[in-house]
């Protein structure tokens, strides 16, 4: 009796320790190796005990943050941290980039963008017909997957579909030598075409190089002629993968219709590019939103008088504010909504906080948050928030949705 207690007791105490080991290696991965603040905000950590974070300044001199995780930083540049156990050991170093507080103008506009891939990515693959009326996959043990982008083929860089096409069909079924990126990593294979009719050779792969559509333009820094729009980032259709560019345009456009959302639908924003003129270039696509430079400033149709600040972490606060926003052709124009949920703890991707529309003429027009506006700002107290997104919508008639994220 006293042994089977003592098993008991030692599968109890394994149980805890492992338990205990856990939780510590989730609450250390949880914590962002890299953050980015602005000059004077207050960063937050959630630290257990025995785990503690140390700052280094200029002079080579340590400081502990304090038993809470929280740390205001006043000088811009990069800070590096290091994250110890119980002061000696320690587990792994932080960064946290500090930027200078700087004013954006709202915009709240919609606008057209047309990305292409840095590379042609694939995104589906077939079996082929040869000429010989065979059925063949090319494709097949060479570690090609759906999402991967094709960036040369015999050393020779591709970056679109048509420069693929001819490439493929220069060879007359000889072997080519693909060079592909895959999960950011760049490998190589061999693959032979197969010839389709006379003068056409395939390689079985469905291909893309460009992506195009329309989205609510978030801010203008006129400091740095920089935009953001979207809130999130441009993903393929076919592969859910977020589209790596080369490059990309951005234009004018114009509304063509509200889809109202209704339960289990989300609604949407539709629009034409068509025509559109050029206000700038496109540099970067991040699950953050998409990024680039404003060339033709009349062409984005703002009010440059409504210059504000960004508003710190800190600053926001539960209850009214609004989001800005264009569902027509005209300006756009400023909605009510309630902050009902801040999560102040998130560095790491696009969910920071909840909202709630309140605004009955926003409601009746497109029953919350649609598709196409997830790239609206948000103001509170005179200041620049962000932007909402629109993957909230998968339940617009909640009437939720939230500041770079969704709350289900």
């Amino acid at each position: 009796m006293k042994n089977k207690l003592k098993k008991a007791t030692k599968r109890t105490l394994l149980l805890l320790v492992l338990l205990i080991i856990y939780t510590y290696v989730v609450a250390i991965e949880n914590i962002p190796n890299n953050m980015v603040v602005f000059e004077g905000e207050t960063f937050s950590l959630n630290t257990l005990f025995g785990l503690t974070v140390n700052i280094e300044n200029g002079n080579g001199i340590i400081e502990t943050v304090s038993n809470s995780g929280e740390k205001a930083i006043n000088q811009t540049g990069t800070q590096k941290l290091a994250l110890n156990l119980f002061d000696s050991l320690k587990i792994k170093k932080l960064n946290v980039d500090v930027i200078p507080k700087t004013t954006v103008i709202p915009v709240g506009n919609i606008a057209g963008l047309k990305l292409y891939t840095d590379g042609v990515l694939v995104v589906g693959m077939s079996e082929i017909e040869g000429i010989d009326n065979k059925k063949y996959k090319p494709f097949q043990n060479t570690g090609i997957e759906e999402g991967d982008r094709i960036i040369s083929i015999n050393r020779n860089y591709v970056s679109t579909v048509k420069e693929l096409t001819q490439k493929v069909n220069q060879s007359q079924g000889k072997d080519l030598q693909i060079e592909y990126v895959h999960n950011e990593e760049t490998r190589q294979c061999s693959i032979t075409p197969i010839k389709t009719s006379g003068t056409e050779y395939k390689l079985g792969l469905w291909v893309r190089d460009s992506a195009a559509g329309v989205g609510t333009v978030t801010f203008y820094e006129p400091s740095t002629k920089m935009f953001a729009a979207l809130g999130h980032g441009i993903t393929d259709i076919d592969t859910g993968e977020l589209i790596n560019i080369s490059s990309g345009t951005f234009i004018t456009s114009r509304v063509l219709n509200v889809k109202k959302g209704q339960s289990g639908s989300p609604g949407k924003l539709q629009g034409s590019i068509e025509n559109g003129k050029e206000i700038g270039e496109i540099y970067k696509n991040t699950q953050f939103g998409v990024y680039g430079e404003v060339k033709d400033l009349s062409a984005l149709n703002i009010d440059t008088s409504k210059e504000m600040e960004i508003a710190m972490r800190d600053e926001i606060q539960l209850g009214d504010a609004t989001i800005l926003c264009s569902l027509d052709n005209q300006t756009s124009k400023e909605y009510k909504i309630e902050i009902e949920k801040i999560y102040k703890e998130n560095d790491y991707d696009n969910k920071s906080m909840k909202i709630r529309i309140k605004d009955d003429e926003l409601i009746e027009k497109t029953g919350g948050i649609i598709q196409g506006m997830s790239g609206a700002a948000v103001i509170q107290n005179g200041k620049f928030i962000r932007s909402s997104n629109e993957r909230t919508c998968k339940r617009p008639y909640r009437r939720l949705c939230c500041f770079w994220g969704y709350d289900d």
